[in-house]
Order: C-alpha cells, then sequence, then structure tokens
C-alpha cells in the first residue's frame, strides 16, 4: 500500500503529462519514495490518453484511468479517489498551475495534526476575467450556503485517507470537491503556495460551462433561492394587498370613475413574470431531483493502464 497517493485529472494536456509525472517524482522521492500517480484522463480529443499509457510504461508509479468521455473535472477527481491506496492523498491538477515542488510543505504542514492542508494561491496566475468571475462566484456561494468561501483554494491540497473515505461515500451526482471538503470537515488549515503560470494553454472552461458549474453547485448546496421566491411572494401579495385596499377606498370615494388601464397592465406582468421566475427555480430543482433519482453511476471507466482495484 502506497503512503501518497496523487491523483490528477487529466484534459486536453498530452504534452504536459510527462513533465507532470516527472517534477512530481522528482518532489516526491525524497520525501517518501513509498508513493502513487493517478492520471484521470477526461474524454480529451488530444492525445492526452497515449502520453499516459506511453509514461505509465516508462514509471512503475503511473496508474491511468481512461473514462469513457467528458464528465468534467470535479468527476474525474472522484474517480481517481475511489482508486487511491494510499494513507494520505495530495489532489492536483494537471495544468502545472499546481506546482509538484509544493506538495512536500503540504505534507509537512500535515504532520503537525492536520487531516486536511489546502493550498492557497496567495498570488494567482490567472487572467483579470477569472479572478474576478471566481470572486463573484465564491461570494454568491458563500452567501447562499451560509459557509466562508476562499477563492483562493480550490482544489490543490493534501487529505488523509479518513477525509477521503467520507467523501468518496458521498455519491451525489453534483460533485463539486472543495465544498464537499468544506462539508465532511474534520481538522484543516491551509498554507501559502506558488501559482504557476499557465500561458501556452488556454482554459477548458468557457462561460456556458463555468454558467452552468456555477449554477448546478449553487443548486446542489443550498436551497436559498427557493427560500427567496417563498419571501418575494410574500411581499409581492402583500404589497398587492395593500394596493386592492387603497383601490377598494378610492372607489368608495367616488375618486375612481374609470378603472385605470396601465395599473391592471402593469400588475399583470409583474404577477406574471413573478410566477414564471417561481416556476422556473422550483423546475430546476425538481430537475436536479430527477437527475440524482436515476441513480446512475457517476462515472464510466474505459480503459486503464494496469490492473485497479474497484472499491
Amino acid at each position: 500500500m502506497p503512503h501518497i497517493s496523487i491523483v490528477s485529472p487529466v484534459f486536453q494536456s498530452a504534452s504536459l503529462v510527462e513533465t507532470l509525472v516527472r517534477e512530481i517524482i522528482k518532489s516526491m522521492e525524497p520525501l517518501n519514495p513509498d508513493f502513487e500517480i493517478i492520471l484521470v484522463e477526461d474524454g480529451s480529443t488530444d492525445d492526452s490518453w497515449s502520453e499516459i499509457t506511453r509514461v505509465a510504461k516508462i514509471f512503475p508509479q503511473v496508474k491511468g484511468i481512461k473514462l469513457s468521455r467528458n464528465f468534467g473535472q470535479h468527476y474525474a477527481i472522484t474517480a481517481g479517489l475511489d482508486q487511491a491506496k494510499g494513507e494520505w492523498v495530495v489532489v492536483m491538477d494537471a495544468d502545472l498551475q499546481d506546482l509538484p515542488s509544493e506538495i512536500p510543505q503540504l505534507y509537512q504542514k500535515a504532520q503537525e495534526g492536520f487531516q486536511i492542508v489546502q493550498a492557497r494561491r496567495e498570488i494567482r496566475q490567472d487572467s483579470f476575467l477569472k479572478k474576478v468571475g471566481s470572486f463573484l462566484f465564491y461570494r454568491m456561494l458563500a452567501w447562499l450556503t451560509g459557509v466562508s468561501q476562499d477563492e483562493s483554494i480550490a482544489n490543490f491540497g493534501i487529505y488523509h485517507h479518513q477525509v477521503i473515505k467520507e467523501i468518496i461515500g458521498m455519491r451525489e451526482s453534483i460533485r463539486y470537491f472543495p465544498t464537499m471538503v468544506q462539508w465532511v470537515g474534520f481538522r484543516k488549515t491551509s498554507i501559502p503556495v506558488t501559482h504557476g503560470k499557465n500561458e501556452n494553454r488556454r482554459s477548458t472552461y468557457n462561460p456556458k460551462r463555468l454558467f452552468n458549474l456555477a449554477l448546478d453547485i449553487m443548486l446542489a448546496n443550498s436551497d436559498k433561492p427557493i427560500r427567496m421566491t417563498v419571501k418575494l411572494g410574500l411581499i409581492v401579495a402583500f404589497t398587492g394587498f395593500l394596493f386592492a385596499a387603497f383601490t377598494a377606498w378610492r372607489y368608495w370615494k367616488g375618486e375612481i370613475i374609470v378603472a385605470g388601464y396601465a395599473s391592471l397592465i402593469i400588475s399583470i406582468w409583474v404577477l406574471s413574470g413573478f410566477l414564471l421566475m417561481t416556476l422556473g427555480m422550483v423546475g430546476l430543482y425538481i430537475g436536479k431531483t430527477f437527475e440524482g433519482v436515476k441513480n446512475r453511476p457517476i462515472y464510466v471507466i474505459e480503459k486503464e493502464t494496469s490492473p485497479i482495484s474497484k472499491s
């Protein structure tokens, strides 16, 4: 059984696979030579899987898993966690923005009695728009869930096998690793790390994918949006009651001769819009519930570079 498992989802990163593995080995061998590297290929359209199989023949520490299609980064992380055997598990991205050279200090901090040590990117090497989007998303997520969120912390970190055991036991259909780490608890801390540059590759998250991911995460971790529609409905109903009472009072005083066309149209449009918004919000939650009750597997493995025991 390896002492440390390194799990990394790989997507459109054929040119980086060998460099990633060599950098991990360079950092791990002086620390503890008893380790494994699990690379999960998440339906790339480039030669990522070919590179993983080639590198796995060179370095026996490498185990490759190929998913049958692109399931998404956090589903690929789950696939890797399911196969990780180490007492400690490192989760990191494959784009070399999570630097393997930072693993030793994460491990050393964990030896102080922490079960979770996360990497805090104090100086992020991302575009301005990505930083702003990340800031807004985490602030919104913190407000919806009532749990403090730090946009400088992502997937990169080291986790005790007890933490990973609880996380892989959460088989809900919507996966987001950082919030799952938050939910399970345990003694955690974070340390500052250097964030690597990613100048030669475009982000695989386009605005549409980011929006869908954010929507899924918020719906999966909070019922506050639907609670807000209830509160807004009460406010609208109360306002409508006051308006009706005021209109009746004006009628009895003889101030209303012809019913107001403008107020009627405004009322219809406002109430119709509110009803459609409420139905849409309820529909989103019902849709996510429908996805969950299907009980489909979270991911499907197509190939492996070597036999890996199924948990």
